[in-house]
């Protein structure tokens, strides 16, 4: 680590180098899940020959299970540890992996939603632990970058992600329409999906693996507990001085739209892709991988950049870059508009975090129970890439359905602005 990174981790004398590291880790491991999720609408869209709004159920289940599980995560390391949060998560995360195995065999679309919730139900503890962990794992003043940095790896594990998917799963799909899978025998049709799934279930499986080794690596490592005590204060109490806080409100309000955006422009970027540049799966999940790249890129341009520009200035600059890239997605065509739609991934790269990082500050013992309420406002990405789908669906234009994510953009860029207000008022108050 740097001197200047290394700064961000001390506070009154501690150095918290070695958790850090580890908690980066954990950005990393969901960010490879996420993404390698995102890449299954377009595989279950070939095997099974849905719609796409039969194969958002994915995301659903995905982003349901966070919305389910973030605000329990919080209320378990406020009576344990993080770390503890943390090894709980870890283990979630494996057994929904694990259930990849016997859902590829039974060959039951179901099996594989439940085994997602559970995985998603893991992830959502880790990130509920993790974001809140970071934020207050040394100095208050560098929260909001700290947090940035860390989540800068989150990126690097979904390029991963998609690397896993293009290799192991994507590249597997047999080339049969859905009308050359109409017209095979039930015995024909059988054995294709049975390959294909098998062919899904692998990276899961391997993932899984590594992840045992992670988690006991983590319980043998020392972490610090000086943040894990709680003062004792009510739940109750907690959840009306939040719903009380307005920009914390609107900060779940914008996490909500921008989980939305991204989920569904990462869901449909294959399938656009295909449409426009008229290639595969796996050769339009190159495109995929080229917007991650950008997105992990400019996570770390924008994390530098807060050293001269304020979070909400930056927030709602990227907001407009991305609403006019949306934009030339729905109205363009060809390779104008898919380069257009991989730009988009560097405008969002700073979103998540940053709106993590405004919403909570100030929240003092609050901020566990605060976190869980931006995790679970990570249901935008069922709920909006559903209603993508939809719109898809119902126009027969996957241009169109791009409208939900640029309506996204104007609710964040509406966000940044009004931080921006806010902290002018705060300056300039007697």
């Amino acid at each position: 680590m740097s001197k200047n990174t290394n700064s961000l981790l001390r506070h009154e004398g501690t150095n918290y180098t070695i958790p850090f590291i580890l908690l980066t880790t954990l950005f990393l491991m969901w960010g490879l899940a996420n993404n390698m999720t995102d890449t299954l609408l377009a595989a279950f869209k070939k095997i099974m020959s849905m719609s796409d709004f039969q194969t958002s159920w994915i995301q659903i289940a995905f982003y349901g299970s966070y919305f389910c599980l973030a605000l329990p995560a919080a209320l378990f390391i406020k009576r344990f540890t993080y770390k503890s949060g943390v090894l709980l998560g870890l283990g979630m995360f494996i057994l929904g992996a694990l259930v990849f195995f016997p859902a590829s065999k039974t060959q039951v679309y179901g099996h594989f939603l439940v085994a997602l919730f559970i995985l998603a139900g893991g992830l959502s503890i880790l990130e509920t632990t993790a974001n809140s962990y970071v934020i207050i794992l040394g100095s208050p003043k560098t929260g909001t970058r700290r947090l940035n940095l860390a989540q800068a790896f989150n990126p690097i594990g979904s390029i991963m992600g998609v690397a896993l998917s293009r290799i192991f799963i994507l590249s597997n799909l047999n080339h049969a329409s859905m009308a050359e899978r109409s017209a095979m025998s039930p015995e024909q049709l059988h054995a294709v999906q049975s390959a294909e799934l098998n062919a899904v279930m692998g990276p899961y499986v391997g993932v899984a693996i590594f992840l045992v080794l992670l988690w006991v690596l983590i319980a043998s490592v020392k972490m610090p507990r000086a943040f894990d005590t709680d003062s004792g204060s009510h739940f109750g109490r907690t959840i009306i001085s939040l719903f009380r806080n307005r920009n914390y409100r609107a900060g779940v309000i914008a996490q909500f739209f921008y989980v939305g955006a991204q989920i569904g422009i990462w869901s449909f970027t294959i399938r656009y892709v295909m449409q426009e540049m008229e290639i595969n799966e796996a050769a339009s999940s190159e495109f995929y991988l080229a917007a991650l790249i950008l997105f992990t890129l400019s996570r770390f341009i924008f994390t530098g950049l807060m050293k001269f520009f304020s979070p909400g200035n930056l927030l709602a600059i990227s907001a407009v870059l991305a609403i006019i890239s949306t934009s030339v997605v729905i109205l363009g065509s060809g390779l104008l508009s898919v380069i257009a739609l991989v730009s988009i991934s560097g405008f969002m790269s700073l979103m998540f975090p940053t709106i993590f990082g405004l919403a909570v500050q100030g929240l003092g013992e609050d901020t566990k129970i605060g976190g869980s309420g931006l995790i679970m406002a990570i249901l935008g990405g069922a709920v909006l890439t559903a209603v993508q789908g939809q719109v898809s669906d119902y126009t027969g234009n996957i241009h169109y359905s791009f409208v939900v994510p640029l309506i996204c953009f104007v609710v964040i860029f509406t966000y940044g602005l009004r931080i921006n207000l806010f902290a002018r008022s705060i300056n300039h108050a007697p």
